[in-house]
């Protein structure tokens, strides 16, 4: 009798876990060969400008290809390609491109192969004087800005340095010839993913082997204000036929970025067309300091998404795309009403946006949730079915050992 009920327990408990391994193997399993070059194909006697480079991330698909193109010529600027070969390739006219002479010295071939193709563009950095603590450019005094530090300008690191064929990282750090940045830096990583994953570091997003990530630092600057505050300014490029949408989800699930319940969500979309075909996602949070804990973090909201008349002045956009492309741009600030702490108490505030294509990867449940809610869940489901069989068990034998009258 106690070894059936043993083997009755082994069995439901087998079925709960089961399921319960099922669903968390049921993640994205698919991969990508990743490869980095510097500079493809240049060959003296032509030479880029001191501390300008560009960065090529081939990620080879079993039918597809994804490029990355990373490249501070001009406005720094991350550019995707999607092929559906496994043999496209990136040319560069080079002596056209250092003089950005033309646009189309920059080429994915075969060019029918092009899928989809898209840039992110970093163009500013504006400071203003937060007088009122409300963190809300929106709302502020125009009096209030500073001139905006223009990214175009500024004189980068060299990327021979800081590129991670190991890890798939590259690190872009830049100032101006001021004050402010003397000791001051703006950085941009850019990390490439062959599958699935998480980040360490909070926000610690999602990706997958269809995305890259782009992590922004603003260390050490010198401000111009008593209160100041900052706000980050990009813009996104695409083919003709394409438009552009910021949705902001909701989550129930906070385990991986602590007190963040919602992801927004810059998505690419054919016109006439609902189904997204590339995106920039982030959450609503920023960090203080470069090793964050809890306390760190702060709020950071977007403004609307507006059309722009031109492309903005960065030399990889203005050599790949050759027709009238479509630009939009927004801005992401920092801080929340009535903050007590400002960028002068740390000197440092990091944001971190994912760029990909396709459908964004969604927030899920880490195993170890999974498995607490099954043995939550489980354990009285089994109680229920174990003690049920034990009644039903005792009243059939109280029924069978009876005795029966004879006619």
């Amino acid at each position: 009798m106690w070894t059936f009920k043993a083997n009755l327990l082994f069995s439901v408990l087998f079925v709960v876990f089961g399921a319960a391994l099922g669903f968390l193997r049921n993640g994205d399993t698919f991969r990508r060969k990743v490869s980095v070059e510097l500079n493809p194909g240049l060959t003296p006697p032509w030479v880029l400008p001191p501390g300008v480079g560009l960065v090529h991330v081939r990620g080879l698909g079993l039918n597809d290809t994804l490029h990355f193109l990373l490249c501070n010529h001009g406005a720094p600027a991350l550019l995707m390609v999607h092929t559906n070969s496994t043999q496209s390739a990136v040319q560069v006219d080079w002596p056209s491109f250092i003089n950005r002479s033309s646009s189309g010295s920059l080429k994915v071939e075969p060019q029918s192969s092009v899928r989809y193709s898209s840039a992110l563009v970093f163009t500013r950095v504006w400071e203003y004087d937060d007088v009122n603590n409300t963190a809300d450019p929106q709302q502020t005094a125009e009096s209030s800005f500073y001139p905006p530090y223009e990214l175009q300008n500024f004189i980068w690191s060299d990327l021979n340095e800081t590129v991670g064929q190991s890890d798939l990282t590259v690190k872009l750090c830049g100032g101006e010839k001021t004050e402010s940045f003397l000791n001051g830096s703006l950085c941009l990583q850019f990390s490439a993913f062959e599958s699935e994953g998480r980040d360490k570091t909070w926000p610690s997003l999602r990706h997958n082997a269809n995305s890259s990530q782009l992590r922004v630092w603003l260390e050490g600057v010198t401000l111009r204000g008593n209160h100041s505050r900052f706000a980050l300014e990009f813009q996104s490029v695409g083919d003709s036929g394409f438009q552009g949408r910021v949705d902001v989800h909701s989550s129930i699930d906070d385990e991986y970025t602590p007190s963040i319940f919602k992801v927004s969500q810059w998505v690419s979309f054919p016109v006439n067309s609902s189904g997204v075909v590339g995106y920039n996602q982030w959450k609503p949070v920023a960090y203080r300091k470069a090793e964050p804990v809890f306390e760190d973090a702060t709020p950071c909201k977007h403004s609307q998404l507006v059309s722009m008349k031109r492309i903005p002045q960065s030399g990889l956009v203005q050599a790949y795309f050759t027709e009238d492309p479509q630009t939009y741009g927004l801005n992401i600030s920092f801080g929340i009403d009535k903050d007590p702490v400002l960028y002068s108490d740390t000197k440092y505030i990091s944001w971190t946006v994912l760029v990909g294509m396709g459908e964004p990867p969604a927030d899920s449940f880490s195993t170890l949730i999974i498995i607490i809610i099954a043995v939550g869940l489980g354990t009285p489901l089994v109680i229920i079915i174990v003690g049920g069989v034990f009644v039903w068990i005792r009243k059939r034998r109280s029924h069978s050992s009876g005795y029966e009258p004879i006619n």
